[in-house]
């Protein structure tokens, strides 16, 4: 088994004990006890000011999860950026910069950056976002180095709900509605990064996929397919329908973009990678000729590996029950506050 093969098997696992009640969590739950207990005391830290947290000029707004795994953060950001942009406000994006190299010290990213080096997700933030981008481990240095480069008058931070060394106006939770909480344990017994009850203290919860009790619904609609050497050029996803196509995801679910694919009609040939990862000319060479369709985070990181049949589905987010004018209320109260 090859190093890929052994991470998604361990993914599949986790995944088994995390949502389809393996035993395994029991034996997991004292390292589970001990990491909510780390948690907590780490929270209680910042709510004492053991630990210090910094203020930006301008209001934050933070976009997370509680899970381990994707649960549609991303396309969430853009539209919140997108909505600030119509609003008049001129938002920046702050992220992680996962599976880059050289994020320990904050980066500009632009849309011709090198995803090996700022992360797959800050590229495609900033060719979708249309506002300036900065990726760094240190969401403070990282929102820093915004202001300063640009007039930024609102920050949106990427993946940001348990950095509490920045201060947030804004909470908003992102929650898959199919798998929820899983188990509703901490790590490693569960897919929990905080405990369950946090999700009680954010300011928004948008239930990706379908409706959750007391969240706003947000919908992941693709557009049309892109073509990786050439994206001015693209095709109907449904003129695939009923052919065998391969299908690439190194994601934090790739299961969930497998069934989208199976849902439109397509035979689907699975190859998943484990979230962020590295593709090289190896992988795509295993890839068999004919159709390869890929989730526009991983065609990031393969635009130099296309082949002439290379597709990726791009996805934005659509809304139900009102999150736009939810959303600017709550930012009507900041500015009031």
């Amino acid at each position: 088994m090859n190093g890929s093969a052994g991470r998604i098997a361990m993914l599949r696992l986790a995944a088994a004990v995390w949502y389809g009640g393996h035993p395994l969590s029991y034996g997991l739950l004292p390292a589970s006890w001990l990491y909510c207990g780390g948690v907590r005391l780490r929270q209680l830290a910042y709510r004492r000011a053991w630990l210090r947290s910094r203020r930006l000029p301008v209001p934050v707004i933070v976009v997370g999860n509680l899970t381990v795994g994707g649960t549609g953060k991303t396309p969430l950001v853009l539209a919140v950026a997108d909505l600030l942009c119509r609003r008049g406000y001129r938002p920046g994006i702050l992220t992680r910069g996962y599976g880059g190299s050289g994020t320990r010290r904050p980066r500009l990213v632009t849309a011709d950056s090198d995803p090996f080096t700022v992360g797959d997700e800050s590229v495609l933030l900033a060719r979708r976002g249309g506002c300036p981008v900065v990726a760094g481990a240190d969401r403070v240095a990282a929102g820093e180095l915004l202001l300063a480069d640009s007039e930024c008058d609102m920050i949106v931070s990427d993946d940001g709900l348990q950095h509490y060394g920045l201060r947030r106006d804004l909470e908003i939770l992102v929650i898959d509605a199919s798998r929820r909480f899983g188990n509703g344990r901490c790590l490693p017994a569960g897919p929990l990064r905080e405990p369950e009850a946090r999700h009680r203290s954010v300011d928004l919860t948008i239930c990706s996929g379908g409706p959750c009790p007391g969240g706003q619904l947000m919908h992941l609609v693709p557009g049309p397919l892109v073509k990786l050497a050439d994206r001015g050029t693209t095709r109907s996803l449904e003129g695939l329908r009923r052919q065998r196509v391969t299908a690439v995801a190194g994601i934090g679910n790739p299961d969930r973009f497998f069934r989208f694919l199976h849902r439109r009609g397509l035979h689907v040939d699975e190859h998943p990678y484990p979230d962020h990862h590295p593709f090289s000319r190896e992988d795509a060479a295993s890839w068999p000729p004919g159709p390869v369709i890929m989730t526009e985070k991983d065609a990031v990181k393969c635009a130099g590996l296309a082949r002439p049949d290379f597709w990726y589905l791009p996805v934005a987010a659509r809304f139900e029950n009102g999150f736009e004018r939810l959303l600017l209320e709550k930012l009507e109260g900041i500015g009031n506050g």
